[in-house]
């Protein structure tokens, strides 16, 4: 509902700016969009709003849209479309397939579709089933990354569902070619751990974590040495693993990762890769400040120690700040 009748008013939209350039005397087309939007609000402002209800409202909606899409064919055969601005020319492309779209799953009585448009300001933004308790359905990029020593690399990212699964080969490939060599271990999700996968693994000498496939062995007074030493590299193996979800949450809220506010693929995948490349700035600028502190307490000392508390103590003092609350990074 909220999708048609987005698509209905961009398309009235689209309407007036055509009959502007009409000839004068030209009658401007009937739209009736004060009675499109009642019909529209007399079903989204219900509470609980039954399956028929719906039909017939969704009914009504392609129906407005339809006759607009009518009018501007007609206005069309007078008028160039070159009257129209880059945006309104972009919407007209976008309301044409929503309306194709939304018709045929209302004919066939479906809920989905190839390629499906859930937003006409953003059409390449598709819908992924998550079966999440607070989101069953998400909207937005699915990225692939991974973690190494503290720096993330972003191998994919795609307004599509796809199997993260497929994607540990080439990231393992690319991790060659950035440093030369296979990693020793790789720390992944129960998702990655399939039989390609595994096989890949073991033909390159990678440890895959997380347990083996099949039944576990049974155990015995012989093999109760080597069962708890492979339990407790598949508890260590998801504690290094927990890095990976810190580094989402981590951009999400300190980056603006969860705030992605440009419309355009190509812009929004920008935003995206931005928001790791100053997570990975940040780490490198610690990495350098740990180790210029380590230098320079090494050479001096406790002199320097106590020239950075005494610092510390001149700036809360300024700020009105924690003393403990200033410590650089």
């Amino acid at each position: 509902m909220k999708l048609l009748n987005n698509a209905r008013e961009k398309s009235e939209e689209v309407i007036d700016t055509l009959h502007k350039a009409m000839p004068k005397g030209t009658r401007k087309p009937r739209t009736y969009r004060q009675k499109a939007r009642q019909d529209f609000l007399k079903v989204s402002k219900s509470r609980k709003v039954r399956h028929k209800t719906l039909r017939k409202a969704i009914r009504k909606q392609l129906g407005y849209l339809r006759r607009n899409l009518k009018h501007m064919e007609k206005q069309c055969q007078v008028v160039s479309l070159s009257e129209l601005s880059h945006r309104q020319y972009k919407n007209l492309l976008v309301i044409s397939e929503v309306y194709r779209q939304q018709k045929w799953m209302y004919d066939h009585k479906i809920r989905r579709i190839e390629n499906r448009i859930v937003s006409i300001n953003k059409p390449h933004v598709r819908p992924i089933k998550r079966g999440k308790a607070g989101a069953d359905v998400e909207f937005g990029a699915k990225v692939s990354a991974s973690v190494v020593d503290g720096f993330v690399f972003v191998d994919r990212i795609s307004w599509e569902n796809f199997n993260e699964s497929t994607e540990l080969k080439d990231q393992i490939k690319a991790y060659k070619n950035r440093f030369g060599h296979f990693p020793e271990s790789v720390h992944a999700d129960k998702i990655y751990r399939n039989r390609d996968n595994l096989r890949y693994c073991k033909k390159h000498k990678i440890r895959l974590s997380g347990p083996r496939l099949g039944r576990p062995p049974k155990q015995t007074e012989a093999n109760r040495e080597k069962i708890k030493a492979l339990k407790d590299q598949a508890r260590q193996d998801e504690i290094d693993r927990i890095a990976i979800e810190g580094k989402f949450g981590q951009a999400k809220r300190r980056y603006s990762l969860g705030r992605i506010m440009m419309k355009l693929d190509d812009t929004s995948k920008t935003a995206i890769v931005m928001s790791f490349l100053m997570m990975n700035l940040e780490r490198w600028l610690k990495a350098i400040f740990c180790s210029l502190f380590r230098l320079l307490h090494g050479l001096y000392g406790r002199c320097f120690q106590a020239f950075i508390c005494t610092h510390s103590r001149k700036v809360a003092t300024a700020w009105k700040f924690n003393p403990v609350m200033c410590a650089p990074f």
